[in-house]
């Protein structure tokens, strides 16, 4: 089920527009750590969050990530506009009328998400 919802949620042609948009991992210089969580899990989890509007404590567990990492990659991506970029990306033309639509959507949860009217009312149609 889990890989059947990813698919449906993000398509591979969607990850596509989506993976080159997001910043390589930051290195520790004293190396160590844990291992980062997978960024297609963790856009799909956070497609599902946006879109459902379930709490991120919520989130099912069959995405394979947890909460915390998915709404600390949610900021982080907020920051770094790429819901934006990747709305713009696909009006550029690298996708068709339903990954418009759906980029658009998502676009505008975001917004929704962290109260910004003005970036709600900005992702126009193709």
């Amino acid at each position: 089920m889990a890989d059947e919802l990813a698919r449906r949620l993000v398509p591979d042609q969607l990850w596509e527009v989506v993976s080159p948009l997001i910043p390589p991992p930051k290195t520790r210089p004293q190396g160590g750590g844990r291992s980062r969580a997978d960024d297609r899990a963790v856009f799909t989890a956070i497609a599902y969050v946006l879109t459902s509007g379930c709490p991120w404590r919520a989130l099912p567990h069959v995405f394979g990530v947890k909460h915390p990492t998915v709404h600390r990659r949610f900021g982080e991506w907020v920051s770094l506009s790429l819901w934006n970029r990747l709305h713009e990306e696909t009006l550029a033309g690298h996708a068709d009328e339903v990954e418009v639509s759906w980029t658009r959507a998502l676009a505008q949860a975001v917004a929704a998400r962290i109260g910004d009217d003005e970036l709600a009312n900005r992702h126009p149609a193709r």
